[in-house]
Parts: structure tokens; C-alpha cells; sequence
């Protein structure tokens, strides 16, 4: 969510949504080779199958809603996930399978248009309440499915562009190197103080789209 916030910024919501798809799936297959012991495929499957109708949606906004109408939409969607986050209280717990649908639905609108899917499926990741390391891969797992159904949706929609392609390129060595590290210190750093470091930014910069958009 941080580089989509920033890149779209910079480049646009054209380039970056795509190009932050590229990005988010490269680094989520090589999370879930390391993760895929604990995944539950049954646990995802409605999520999955409510993206497959959400993303389309979400892709079809981007290119027919003004830029200037979705990215405080976006700005919103990243600080209210923010606040939830660090309010630290768990939602109730959800037993309906028809939420896994509407979960997915949200997901893929969102990742569709602002490659912005984790905060519904974190929230019912959290609500089904799944075991921490079965969480990491499912969620890992549903987001790999969801930037790939991302992906083939801007491929159709024409927003693959050379532009795109030649940032991910550029990227790339970046976004390896920094896949390895991350792996590498995960059992090192105190993933407490980073979280909350990272959702405090996460609501400046939603913050900040909000506020130069109006």
C-alpha cells in the first residue's frame, strides 16, 4: 500500500496501479514458496470467487472514473485501514460463508483499481480468525490469485504500456534484493514496533492524498 500511495503520486494511477500489481506479485510468490506449508486453500476459496467478479470492476473504474475522484477514495480506503489497525481491537468473529464472498468482492474492487486489496482480506482473515501462520499464507496465497486476475485485467484493458513495463524492469533487481533481506531478517526484527511504525506512515501519506485531492 506504501507504493502505491507513493508511486501513484509520481507516475499516476494508469502506471501505478499496474506496475504495483507486477511488483506485489513477484514479491508474493516468493513469500508463499517459503509460507505454502501452512496454506488452506479451502479457507479462500469464496474470497477468490468473489475477486473474480470484484476485479473486473475495479480495473473498468479505473479507466472510466477520473483520476481525481479515486485517488481520495484511495487516500480513504488506506487511512481507515490504518486507524482500524492501530485502534488494536479485534472485530467479531464471522461464520457465514456468504462474508467470504463479499470480502473477495471488496478485495478485487479495490485491487482492481488502487492494487489496494489487503485491508478486507486482513479484516476477514482476522474475523475467521485463522491460526498466525495459516493467516500469512492464506493471505499471501489470495493476494498472489488476486494481482494475477489484476494483471490479466489491465492486460485486456490495454495498461500494460512500455511505460509500465520498463519501470518494473528498472525495479526489479530492487525488488528482489529486498524480497531476500526482508526474509532473511524476519526472525530478527521486532515485527511490533515495525508494524506500528509502518501503519503511522500508512495514515500520513492516506492523509495526504486525501488532502491534495480536495
Amino acid at each position: 500500500m506504501i507504493a502505491m500511495v507513493v508511486l501513484s503520486g509520481g507516475l499516476g494511477l494508469a502506471v501505478a496501479s499496474p506496475l504495483v500489481a507486477l511488483m506485489t506479485l513477484t514479491t508474493e510468490i516468493g513469500i508463499l514458496a517459503r509460507r505454502s506449508a501452512a496454506l488452506n486453500l479451502g479457507a479462500i476459496r469464496r474470497v477468490i470467487a468473489g475477486a473474480l467478479v470484484g476485479v473486473p470492476l475495479g480495473v473498468l473504474a479505473l479507466r472510466r472514473v477520473p483520476e481525481q475522484a479515486l485517488l481520495p477514495l484511495l487516500g480513504l480506503v488506506i487511512a481507515g485501514y490504518a486507524l482500524y489497525a492501530l485502534w488494536g481491537r479485534r472485530p467479531p468473529e464471522l461464520r457465514h460463508p456468504a462474508w467470504g464472498l463479499a470480502a473477495g468482492l471488496l478485495a478485487g474492487l479495490l485491487g482492481g483499481a488502487y492494487n489496494t486489496a489487503g485491508p478486507p482480506a486482513i479484516i476477514y482473515g482476522d474475523c475467521r480468525r485463522w491460526p498466525p501462520p495459516e493467516f500469512k499464507s492464506n493471505l499471501q496465497a489470495f493476494f498472489m490469485v488476486s494481482d494475477g486476475l489484476v494483471l490479466l485485467g489491465h492486460a485486456f484493458a490495454g495498461n500494460l504500456t512500455r511505460a509500465v513495463m520498463t519501470h518494473y524492469a528498472v525495479t526489479l533487481p530492487a525488488i528482489v534484493l529486498g524480497l531476500w533481506l526482508g526474509l532473511s531478517l524476519e526472525r530478527r526484527i521486532r515485527l511490533a514496533g515495525l508494524r506500528t511504525l509502518a501503519l503511522a506512515l500508512l495514515l500520513m501519506l492516506g492523509a495526504r492524498l486525501i488532502w491534495v485531492t480536495l
